[in-house]
């Protein structure tokens, strides 16, 4: 937060002067921060008796920090320490961490999609289900510290085929009728 300290009625804790007519923003300050809280302990509530929200939200979280758990371990250079004090240089890391470990999640779920492929090929039915908890942040296959070819960097790769010939409405339909699904608070 900026103070003001060059504007007359900018004291120590004001960030302003005080509004036109002589009233002080704190009485709106204070109703605002009342009308906040009251917001928080509603949705607070909801969420402590809503099981279906709880699931929703665990599930939501568990991702999340998968993703970062992913990323930190993409991200291997320094152990994610930002030793740069530059902002610019800072941002660039991040950004570049981001990049590489988005493009490794895309190949994994292209190599994930490659095997449901010639599983259906071989004639295996693939349950939808099943398909919905394979995570793409897979690790063991990359070789971090290994050896690296640069002759392949000029091969133009196939074009990717986004279809898969499996059946998805089911899940889709499950999660439209799941129980406090979209209900306003």
């Amino acid at each position: 937060m900026r103070f003001a300290p060059g504007v007359p009625g900018c004291g120590a804790g004001r960030t302003s002067p005080p509004s036109p007519g002589g009233r002080s923003r704190s009485t709106h300050y204070a109703a605002f921060r009342e009308v906040g809280r009251v917001i928080r302990t509603v949705q607070l509530l909801r969420y402590l008796t809503d099981a279906p929200l709880r699931r929703r939200v665990t599930a939501a979280t568990n991702k999340v920090e998968s993703f970062n758990r992913f990323s930190q371990w993409v991200g291997f250079g320094n152990q994610g320490v930002l030793a740069d004090n530059d902002p610019v240089e800072q941002e660039k890391a991040m950004k570049f961490n981001a990049l590489l470990t988005n493009a490794v999640i895309f190949h994994n779920a292209l190599d994930i999609a490659e095997i449901v492929r010639q599983l259906l090929q071989e004639g295996w039915e693939i349950d939808p289900e099943d398909l919905a908890h394979i995570s793409p942040y897979l690790t063991e296959h990359i070789k971090r510290f290994g050896e690296y070819s640069t002759h392949e960097l000029g091969i133009q790769p196939e074009a990717y085929d986004p279809k898969l010939d499996v059946d998805f409405t089911q899940l889709r339909d499950q999660n439209l009728r799941a129980e406090g699904f979209g209900t306003a608070a």
